[in-house]
């Protein structure tokens, strides 16, 4: 089996393009989140009981699906809606 001979400058180029990758992974970043979250995991991202969850969707706070008795709700639709409904204490 031939063996190679790693060098000094071969370990430096090494490190340059690894620092680059990590510079483009910073810079845009995968996101890791779902899509859709079903109803356990928007109570516990809410910190809400069950009941309150279902007063959500029954006044139309946050929207939903339901496909085969199973309901989910859009990620990025109730980042929105928490957004939206931010209170700014500093008015007062």
């Amino acid at each position: 089996m031939p063996t190679s001979i790693i060098t000094t400058d071969d370990l430096r180029e090494f490190k340059m393009e690894l620092l680059e990758d990590i510079k483009k992974l910073i810079q845009n970043p995968v996101s890791n989140q779902k899509k859709y979250l079903k109803s356990a995991e928007v109570m516990e991202l809410l910190q809400v009981s069950p009941g309150t969850l279902q007063n959500l969707r029954i006044n139309g706070t946050l929207p939903y699906s339901k496909i085969g008795g199973i309901i989910f709700y859009d990620a990025d639709e109730i980042h929105r809606i928490i957004a939206e409904n931010r209170i700014d204490n500093s008015q007062y």
